[in-house]
């Protein structure tokens, strides 16, 4: 099966809800991007909000908080808003990478298997029935002598040594307590949770979720956005050779990926699309496939886009592709575009009543920086 990116592109909009924009709750959003990046708040709003038709600031939260979505250390080991159900297999297959038995994690964050082995029951038991802040759970756990010497690296607010507790099911993150973080276990959290599985039986149903959302896409794609490359390589082209007939094989001008095969008809049937949209910062649609790809973001432009201290930048797509950068001063949102190319202002002022809408700022003009 032969496609062109163009076509890729709007099938991707379409699949994600970027164009059109859908009628469709938070966790809608987050089940159909395979979560929502969530370590800035703020944006993982924005990115649900500018996804709904009628979607404002807000709807986020307030799924985290109806329980309808879970918050915890998924993807790249970044917090990031999931539905039970797909949480369970990320969490799985992070796991699976067992990155704190390798020796440089010890020698940078001091913990031994032996110590997460040891939090994750201790954690889990804590836990099992309350939701407690950072600072209540590190001095539960340091009532265990053997927990002292990690105690600078359990208040840490990077949570480096509890990122392991999170993927094998000891905690995740609870109830927003104002600006105060809390901590529970997931099964305190989410009556119907049901275990972190074993990863043969994560994969396909994670594999599958991605695809319907980025594909087509490579196994070393898949890994690029779950772990940073951190998986065997044979062991992710297992996974996807395993899941068969239900993988159809794409090549895209050249490059060679997978989609699901329910979806095959549907992008060779896509029309490219002729529009322009704006997402915020660390949105899905570009962390998906990640910014390394140049098709999507063209390379000398990629720092522009992936910027220091991992920020990533608000995004201006036009046709599906990454062709400029967005940011806000004041009432006003200023548009760079790559290479010089003209400024769209007039879709982009169409567009810029829907970003008002996702920010709450009605007030919002735009012009080009």
């Amino acid at each position: 099966m032969q496609v062109s990116w163009d076509q890729v592109f709007a099938w991707r909009m379409r699949r994600q809800f970027v164009d059109p924009r859908a009628d469709v709750d938070a966790a809608g959003v987050a089940r159909r991007l395979c979560g929502v990046q969530a370590q800035v708040t703020s944006s993982a709003e924005t990115a649900v909000a500018l996804r709904r038709s009628t979607g404002v600031p807000g709807a986020l939260v307030a799924a985290l908080t109806a329980r309808t979505l879970v918050k915890t250390w998924a993807m790249r080991g970044t917090l990031h808003a999931l539905t039970p159900d797909l949480a369970p297999a990320a969490l799985s297959l992070m796991g699976s990478t067992r990155t704190w038995e390798k020796a440089i994690w010890q020698r940078n964050f001091g913990a031994s298997p032996q110590d997460i082995a040891a939090m994750v029951d201790a954690v889990g038991e804590i836990l099992s029935d309350r939701i407690l802040t950072r600072d209540e759970l590190v001095t539960a756990l340091l009532a265990q002598k053997r927990f002292h010497p990690l105690e600078e690296q359990l208040r840490s607010g990077w949570g480096a040594v509890l990122k392991p507790l999170a993927w094998q099911g000891a905690l995740c993150h609870g109830p927003a307590d104002g600006n105060t973080v809390t901590f529970t276990n997931p099964a305190h959290l989410l009556p119907d949770w049901p275990g972190i599985p074993d990863p043969e039986t994560a994969a396909p149903l994670l594999i599958s979720a991605y695809l319907g959302a980025y594909g087509p896409a490579a196994p070393e794609t898949f890994d690029a956005w779950l772990t940073r490359g951190q998986l065997r390589k044979t062991t992710v082209r297992k996974w996807f050779s395993d899941l068969g007939d239900t993988l159809t094989a794409v090549e895209v001008e050249g490059r060679t990926g997978y989609i699901r095969t329910e979806d095959a008809d549907e992008l060779a049937a896509t029309e490219p699309s002729s529009s322009v949209h704006l997402l915020g910062p660390f949105d899905q649609y570009v962390l998906g496939p990640g910014t390394a790809d140049t098709v999507l973001l063209p390379g000398d432009h990629r720092a522009k886009v992936s910027r220091a201290a991992g920020w990533i930048s608000p995004l201006v797509l036009v046709d599906g592709r990454i062709a400029g950068t967005w940011d806000i001063t004041g009432d006003t949102v200023a548009v760079s575009m790559f290479d010089n190319a003209p400024t769209p202002l007039a879709e982009l002022k169409a567009e810029a009543e829907h970003l008002a809408r996702a920010l709450g700022r009605p007030d919002l003009s735009i012009t080009a920086a």
